[in-house]
């Protein structure tokens, strides 16, 4: 007999496997020495209340239940299979490609930047000498954005694919299973780098291909079809699917898109500042404590508030995180924020942005586009042209006071003081004033000038997005061209990218299976 039950318990109590299967039997109504197994379905913090709880939902049984692990399925050999060139080595475009070869097609993976390894001296050089490497930073290269910020895989994304299968394809190629339960799972910046690597190996392993410092300089299309790739070598690479899957920072592509005559539309995207507090302080609000009880994780926070029409709103929140450059051009400023697998760094941070509507008064595509990259080097300009950011103490930004002095911060260039009040467009930086204001009534401690504002968070997601059919996932005027995740529009994050990956495989799967 199998029963599924919904237990509580505090944060020590949660962590102990035999009180977890104790307080499960006693739910079921099953006697404890009559359990045979029991398993964790889904784990959250419930807060609410002055004692934090631990909610698990656990299955227990009176059988052996089965193990546990996810396990990693032998891939087929595609060598001999049709190619398919996936533009883009990200999450849409690693789970395009084992997708990919699930259906017996064979992925040749063109990205720009470098491998994970090759990838931390760029990363070093932009947080130690201020040197933005325009193919290889945080935002380009092998696993994309995400590898270097954060790993964060909580998503709303479920109407677009099986978010399982994702999170079951990251534990089997070595991410905790964790994940699995957790309400909001994480993998953390220092343990991505090496699921990433295995993810690449099993692609090559299978007769796939991943081609690094292969940045793609235009498409080859012939009567409204897709025929190709051309690398910044000059190399042709051929192939009658093209999966397009270069992330929200690929401005190049954009520009080459328009040039090309290929439709692209502007579309909303936010901007703001990233906000960073020290995790004692969200700590205490969040858990009505004075000092955070050991057997509890660095507590996190979402807020979101209308203003006039527009939603203010937290982004990317980093418990125990860093704020990160994730410039990708030398004469820019861009910030995110990323945590470690333990989450054990003194400060929180979270984006705090403000959502920049498309308006029918401009019909330029690329105008949100080139707004992002004006306020971006305008942040640049304001920190001394070089990677340090403006920053401004909380409550100064909010009163539209000079900061004499900052706190410490955990952003690697480092800070300078600037009035990023007026830094900001107005119609921006008003909203995230009263936005503020509202968020320091919802959550105590929060509003206060130990907490500083970087300037400026504004890669939340892409400006722009590559139109494609609803049901054939290809370009609405060319065929063979699969426009997918984060920077076609289609995604917000590792998970919906990856989900969006694999949609878009299966759909040019489906596009050759009709022609046998």
């Amino acid at each position: 007999m199998e029963r599924v039950v919904d237990i509580a318990l505090s944060p020590r109590e949660a962590t102990d496997p035999v009180l977890v299967r104790e307080a499960s039997a006693e739910a079921a109504d099953i006697p404890v020495a009559l359990v045979r197994s029991s398993r964790i379905l889904k784990r959250s913090i419930d807060a609410r209340s002055k004692q934090p709880l631990v909610r698990l939902r656990v299955v227990v049984s009176d059988e052996d239940g089965p193990h546990d692990a996810a396990t990693r399925h032998p891939l087929p050999d595609v060598r001999g299979g049709p190619p398919v060139i996936i533009i883009g080595c990200g999450p849409a475009g690693l789970f395009s490609a084992l997708r990919c070869i699930e259906q017996g097609l064979r992925p040749i993976v063109l990205e720009r930047g470098k491998d994970v390894r090759a990838r931390r001296r760029d990363l070093a050089a932009i947080n130690k000498l201020h040197v933005v490497d325009p193919e290889s930073n945080y935002c380009f290269g092998e696993g994309g954005a995400g590898t270097y910020s954060d790993g964060k895989l909580y998503t709303r994304s479920h109407k677009r694919g099986d978010v399982s299968a994702v999170l079951n394809t990251l534990v089997a190629f070595g991410a905790s299973p964790d994940i699995l339960v957790d309400a909001h799972p994480h993998i953390g910046t220092n343990k991505l780098p090496h699921i990433i690597t295995a993810m690449r190996e099993a692609i090559v392993e299978a007769g796939g291909d991943v081609r690094f410092n292969s940045r793609v300089d235009d498409l080859i299309v012939r009567d409204n079809m897709v025929r190709g790739a051309i690398t910044s070598d000059g190399q042709e690479h051929l192939a009658e699917a093209v999966v397009l899957a270069t992330g929200h920072s690929a401005r190049d592509i954009f520009d080459l898109l328009l040039r090309k005559h290929i439709r692209i539309e502007r579309k909303d995207f936010a901007l703001g500042v990233r906000i960073e507090h020290p995790q004692a302080i969200i700590d205490a609000a969040q858990y009505h404590c004075t000092v955070r009880d050991p057997y509890l994780p660095p507590a996190s926070y979402a807020m979101v508030h209308q203003v006039r029409g527009l939603g203010v709103y937290s982004f990317c929140m980093c418990p125990g995180g860093i704020i990160a450059p994730c410039a990708t051009a030398s004469d820019e400023v861009v910030t995110n924020g990323w945590s470690p697998s333990k989450r054990n760094n003194p400060f929180a941070n979270s984006g705090i942005v403000v959502t920049i509507p498309t308006t029918g008064a401009n019909d330029d595509p690329l105008a949100g586009a080139r707004f992002q990259k004006q306020v971006e080097q305008a942040a640049w300009s304001a920190g001394g042209e070089k990677q340090t950011a403006p920053a401004q103490r909380m409550e100064d930004f909010i009163t539209g006071r000079n900061s004499s002095d900052l706190p410490d911060c955990s952003y690697p260039p480092g800070i300078v003081p600037y009035r990023v009040d007026q830094l900001l467009p107005a119609a921006v930086g008003s909203r995230l004033r009263d936005g503020l204001k509202e968020f320091g009534k919802k959550m105590r401690g929060y509003r206060t000038n130990e907490a500083v504002v970087v300037a400026v968070e504004s890669r939340t997601s892409s400006p722009v997005r590559i139109p494609r059919d609803p049901i054939t996932l290809e370009h609405v005027d060319v065929g063979g061209l699969y426009p997918c995740g984060e920077g076609a529009g289609y995604a917000g994050g590792i998970v919906s990218a990856a989900m969006d990956g694999q949609r878009v495989a299966d759909c040019i799967a489906q596009r050759y299976a009709m022609r046998r």
